[in-house]
C-alpha cells in the first residue's frame, strides 16, 4: 500500500474513532471505507453447519468446490443454494454456485466479470457458406471485435448504453465511462470467444420463430470487461473490510446490506455493468452481420454472472446470485456452450425451484489452467479440433477442449432443469491467446 493510501486510511480511522467517542453513528461512505469501527458487534455469526442444498452431477465435482459451497451456506444472510453440474473452484462462491440471500448482495458471489453472458444470433441461411466463403467469414470475425485483457477500439462504437444516466451516479462510474467507450464491442480473454457455426433445430420452434432445419449462427461469450472488473474489485474489497470476522477462504464471501449506501451503489453499478455487457455483445453481432451483409432471424441471450431480485416459493424476497449459472425459470431461453471443439445448446428452463430456477452455464473446467498447460500439447488440441472440423483463430492451450468436462455428461445431469431446444456446433472459433479471463 502506498504512503498516500496509508495516510488516507489513518485519517479516516481517526474520523471513525472520533465519531465513536462522541457517540455519533458511523454511516455512509466513512463506514463503507473503514469497515466496522472498533467495538462494532457483528449481527450474527457464521452457522456451525451449512444449510442443506441440492447438487447436480456431484460425482464430477471437485470436493474443493463443494467445500466452497458449504462455506457460502454457513453465512447468516444465506437462505438457499444449489450447485450446478459444471461446478468448479472459484473465489468465495464456486463457479456453478447459486446462492439466495436475504437483504444482502455478495459481490464475489456475482463474480469479477459482472454480467458475463452469452448471445447467439441465427441467420436464415445454410452454414455451408462457411466452407464456401471461408476467407470472407474469417475476415469478418477478425475485423469486427478485439480480444484479450485490455483490448480496446481506437474509435468510438455507438450504442445507447454510453449515454446511460447511471454513468454519473457515482465517482467510480464516472471514472469508468471512458474505459466503457473504448472497450464497447470488444471481447475478453480466457474462455471468452466469438464463433461462427451451425445451429440445428430438430423441430419447429415457435418461441424462436424458426422452422426445423440447420442455420448459420454467431455465438459470443464475454462480459462487462474492465468496467465490471473495476466495480467488482472496489465493492468486493468494501465487503471484505466490512466483515473482518470472515477469515481465509470465506473472506471472499463478505456481503453488503442492500439498505446501505455501499449496497445501493453496488447494485446500481452491477445493473449498469449488465446493460454494458449486453450492449457489448450487441455491437459485436451488429458489426459482424453488417460486414457479411446478413440480417438476424432470431437472437437468444442471457447473463450468467449476476444477481437478481426474486421471490421464493414461500413468498420470501431474496437476492439470487448465479455465479457461472444460467437462469432457467419456466419458459426462459438460454445458451449453454460447450468448448472450442464441442457443441453448445440453446435450452428452455423448466422452472425447477430446488435449483433456484437455474442450470449450468457451460461444460465447466475439469482441469485448472496450469494443469491444462502441463498436460495438453498443441498437437493434441489441434487433432481434436481437426477431427471435428473446427478452424481455430487464436486460443490458448489452457482453453483446449480436453480441459473441460464432457458437455454431454453435463447436459445429461440436468435434464430436470432444462429442455434442449437446439444445438450449436462451432466451425470457426476466435479466442484470445491471453489466459486471463476478463
Amino acid at each position: 500500500m502506498s504512503k498516500r493510501k496509508k495516510d488516507l486510511r489513518a485519517k479516516r480511522t481517526a474520523q471513525a474513532q472520533a465519531k465513536t467517542a462522541a457517540g455519533e453513528p458511523i454511516t455512509g461512505r466513512l463506514l463503507v471505507e473503514q469497515g466496522y469501527p472498533e467495538g462494532h458487534k457483528v449481527a450474527a455469526p457464521l452457522r456451525d453447519e451449512p444449510l442443506p442444498y441440492p447438487v447436480w452431477g456431484r460425482e464430477a465435482i471437485d470436493p474443493a468446490a463443494l467445500n466452497q459451497m458449504d462455506n457460502s451456506m454457513r453465512l447468516p444472510v444465506s437462505v438457499a443454494g444449489a450447485l450446478m453440474p459444471d461446478a468448479h473452484v472459484g473465489y468465495g462462491l464456486p463457479i456453478g454456485g447459486v446462492l439466495a440471500t436475504q437483504g444482502a448482495v455478495i459481490p464475489y458471489a456475482v463474480g469479477v466479470d459482472i454480467a458475463c453472458r452469452m448471445r447467439m444470433t441465427v441467420f436464415a441461411i445454410s452454414p455451408s457458406v462457411l466452407q464456401a466463403e471461408k476467407d470472407r467469414f474469417q475476415k469478418a470475425l477478425m475485423n469486427n471485435t478485439r480480444l484479450g485483457a485490455g483490448s480496446e477500439w481506437k474509435g468510438r462504437q455507438e450504442d445507447e448504453v454510453l449515454d446511460d444516466a447511471a454513468w454519473d451516479a457515482t465517482p467510480l462510474l464516472r471514472s469508468l465511462h471512458d474505459k466503457g467507450v473504448r472497450q464497447l464491442g470488444t471481447s475478453g480473454s480466457g474462455n471468452h470467444f466469438v464463433d461462427l457455426g451451425e445451429f440445428f433445430l430438430e423441430r419447429d420452434e415457435l418461441q424462436l420463430g424458426l422452422s426445423a432445419g440447420t442455420y448459420l449462427a454467431l455465438l459470443s461469450h464475454s462480459g462487462s470487461r474492465g468496467v465490471g472488473f473495476q466495480i467488482a474489485s472496489r465493492y468486493s474489497q468494501v465487503a471484505r473490510d466490512l466483515h473482518p470476522e470472515l477469515v481465509k477462504d470465506i473472506a471472499h464471501l463478505g456481503w453488503l446490506d442492500l439498505a446501505s449506501e455501499a449496497g445501493q451503489e453496488y447494485w446500481l453499478s452491477m445493473e449498469l455493468a449488465g446493460r454494458f455487457a449486453s450492449a457489448n455483445h450487441r455491437v459485436i453481432h451488429l458489426r459482424i452481420a453488417r460486414a457479411l451483409g446478413l440480417q438476424a432471424a432470431t437472437v437468444v441471450e442471457n447473463h450468467h454472472n449476476y444477481a437478481w431480485q426474486e421471490t421464493m416459493p414461500d413468498g420470501r424476497e431474496v437476492i439470487v446470485h448465479r455465479k457461472g449459472a444460467t437462469p432457467a425459470a419456466r419458459g426462459i431461453l438460454g445458451v449453454i456452450p460447450g468448448s472450442m471443439g464441442d457443441p453448445g445448446y440453446v435450452v428452455r428452463g423448466v422452472g425447477n425451484t430446488a435449483a433456484l430456477n437455474s442450470a449450468a452455464h457451460g461444460a465447466g473446467r475439469q482441469m485448472s489452467r496450469n494443469k491444462a498447460l502441463e498436460s495438453i500439447t498443441r498437437s493434441m488440441r489441434d487433432a481434436y479440433l481437426r477431427q471435428r472440423g473446427v478452424m481455430l483463430l487464436g486460443g490458448g492451450l489452457d482453453e483446449s477442449p480436453q480441459a473441460y468436462k464432457p458437455i454431454n455428461e453435463v447436459m445429461a445431469a440436468q435434464m430436470d432443469l432444462v429442455e434442449i431446444v437446439g444445438r450449436f456446433t462451432p466451425r470457426m472459433v476466435m479466442m484470445s491467446e491471453d489466459p486471463r479471463d476478463i
